[in-house]
């Protein structure tokens, strides 16, 4: 472990003695880790990592005192005011709403990520007149309320309304306008029921997305199995039901003109995925004197 890491493992060890802790505040990316992720911040220590210039990382760290976050909810600088909205608590109660209403919309943005945020709040979003808002909501709240999925499923952004398709599953009586709209058809249908209209669609999208359903029946698996396009085709090779005889000759079939394409063509049928790396070891604790030592080395 090299020297900054060893600072940055120690600047997050519990119990650390609150000296040594302020012997880490010189250290730039030491003390980001204590300004983020520590629990017992004090007072004095705060106002020293203020001052060193590490505000808007303190500002993400919801174990500050609730006061201070609602002082820092009123920064100049929007990025700050970013950290605190993503995760304050109503405390003092109308936070939330003047941060609602902050007039950067990235400030609006992140706090649509806030799970603190009630229903009327997050309906408010949901309308923002800044499109990247409101795709902040779909991309961030899957446990929206109804009133709040229908909003953005009407959305007048067509990238919102694919979106939403795809966050969200589409009411009952929405379908039918989703299914109709260019835009959401592709992502629409894996709501409805395959049907060899949707399998012969002029978009390539709609038809991969069938040849991709569930309840895809075997006569139209095999029609897919045809298809001029590739995708389509490899949406056949994805699935588990197809016969291995067929999957073989689709496999064979699929000449990709270029590396990128047969690279996306693996990694839709499962080819590109990897395993997740394996978690990293827990740093060991260091007792007073180790700590000491380490400090003297980098000269804090």
């Amino acid at each position: 472990m090299d020297l900054d890491a060893e600072l940055n493992a120690l600047a997050t060890q519990e119990d650390l003695p609150a000296d040594l802790l302020r012997r880490l505040l010189p250290h730039p990316a030491a003390r980001r880790s204590i300004a983020l992720l520590r629990r017992d911040l004090t007072e004095d220590v705060i106002e020293e990592i203020i001052r060193l210039g590490s505000v808007r990382t303190l500002a993400a760290n919801s174990s500050v005192p609730p006061q201070i976050r609602a002082h820092l909810a009123e920064h100049a600088e929007p990025s700050v005011r970013c950290a605190v909205a993503a995760s304050v608590g109503d405390e003092p109660p109308g936070l939330l709403s003047r941060l609602a209403d902050d007039p950067d919309p990235s400030v609006r943005s992140f706090l649509a990520m806030n799970e603190h945020l009630p229903p009327e709040l997050l309906a408010r979003l949901a309308s923002d007149v800044e499109p990247s808002v409101r795709s902040s909501v779909t991309q961030h709240r899957r446990d929206a309320p109804d009133a709040v999925r229908r909003t953005l499923l009407a959305d007048a952004d067509p990238d919102i309304r694919r979106a939403a398709v795809h966050a969200y599953v589409p009411p009952a009586d929405l379908l039918a306008r989703l299914l109709a709209d260019p835009v959401t058809r592709a992502a629409a249908v894996q709501h409805t029921t395959p049907t060899r209209e949707l399998a012969t669609d002029l978009d390539s999208d709609v038809r991969e997305a069938i040849a991709a359903h569930p309840d895809l029946p075997v006569d139209l698996r095999d029609l897919l199995a045809n298809d001029p396009d590739a995708f389509v085709r490899n949406a056949i090779v994805a699935r588990a039901d197809t016969p291995p005889a067929l999957r073989e000759r689709l496999v064979a079939g699929l000449e990709p003109d270029s590396p990128l394409a047969g690279w996306m063509l693996s990694f839709a049928r499962g080819g590109g995925r990897t395993s997740p790396p394996p978690a990293e070891r827990r740093p060991q604790r260091l007792s007073r004197e180790q700590a000491e030592a380490l400090l003297s080395r980098v000269g804090l």
